[in-house]
């Protein structure tokens, strides 16, 4: 008995040709996500290296003497990498003292952002009252204004504070909170962009929850603290984050409101390095790499929340 062979409809192609073809269609495809993503790790690789390319100088400049500075042709790596820079810096000047006011100057603005800004976001994310947006605007429109141009008037504000540092009533006659704890926190006890920041964190939150609590008779403060806020863990750990590092690198400030040892932070007491003759390029390293070394572990350590704060925040 002959076997008939089957026929093909005209223009259709064999399964096992078809079965060829798709194999050959998805190998090309997977070359070709594999060359797009060898081409953009390459990318941001070299980007990567550019952007941490001062933080190596500053490392590897720690660790020069200070001929080696002056040479010409300076080695990319340090000739001998000398340990007694990090020795001398520390000797140099009361470091323990800077650091510890540093951290508690961060302390300080790390909390009061947390506290006073999420009190700010929640009213305005969840509150309804008349004044919420012209004063959300407020806030917005002082974003654009530069924190250089405000230094001066806040100055004064600290200068003439009425009744401390000897002023009188009228902020005459003493120092009000120049070299004090005061200045170095109030001023910066707050600012904007965190108020900003909290507001986007409250208004992703279920308003129907706050609906139920005030049915169910929880007063204001306890849906704010107790319902709404553990929701926006991420949030509040990207907030602590960010003002903690401001008050670490703060400069201009306290340098401006702080003239004594005992309150000088980290950032203006490694400018002693610095002096009109000439400057000690890796002692200066050296103390700006000892105070670098904190916030980047700090960011290191806590990156996957500050990531998913701002995620869940919204802002891209």
């Amino acid at each position: 008995m002959a076997t008939e062979t089957p026929t093909l409809p005209a223009g259709a192609e064999p399964i096992s040709a078809r079965g060829r073809k798709d194999e050959l269609g998805s190998s090309s495809a997977r070359g070709r996500r594999r060359r797009t993503n060898v081409l953009i790790w390459g990318v941001l690789a070299v980007v990567s290296l550019v952007m941490a390319a001062p933080f190596i100088w500053m490392f590897l400049t720690s660790f020069r003497t200070q001929e080696e500075l002056g040479m010409a042709d300076m080695p990319l790596l340090p000739s001998s990498w000398r340990w007694d820079n990090y020795l001398e810096a520390l000797d140099a000047a009361p470091f323990a003292t800077y650091a510890r006011n540093s951290l508690l100057l961060a302390m300080g603005q790390a909390t009061t952002a947390v506290v006073i800004g999420s009190m700010c976001g929640y009213a305005l994310a969840k509150l309804r009252w008349k004044a919420s947006g012209p004063i959300f605007g407020w806030f917005l429109l002082s974003l654009m204004v530069p924190f250089y141009a405000t230094v001066i008037p806040a100055f004064f504000i600290v200068r003439y504070m009425p009744l401390f540092g000897g002023n009188n009533i009228l902020g005459q006659g003493g120092t009000g909170w120049i070299d004090t704890w005061w200045a170095l926190i109030v001023p910066a006890a707050i600012s904007p962009f965190l108020v900003f920041l909290f507001r986007q964190f409250y208004v992703g939150t279920p308003t129907e929850l706050i609906e139920a609590a005030r049915i169910d008779g929880v007063g204001e403060f306890g849906i704010f603290a107790r319902i709404i806020t553990p929701l926006i863990k991420p949030g509040l750990l990207t907030v602590a984050l960010l003002a903690f590092e401001a008050g670490w690198n703060n400069f201009l400030w306290p340098l401006l409101v702080t003239s004594s040892q005992d309150l000088r932070v980290i950032q203006v007491g490694i400018s002693v390095f610095r002096q009109e003759s000439a400057t000690q390029f890796h002692l200066l390293m050296a103390g700006t790499t000892m105070a670098a070394v904190p916030m980047i572990v700090l960011f290191v350590v806590f990156q996957r929340y500050f990531v998913n704060g701002f995620v869940s925040s919204g802002i891209k």
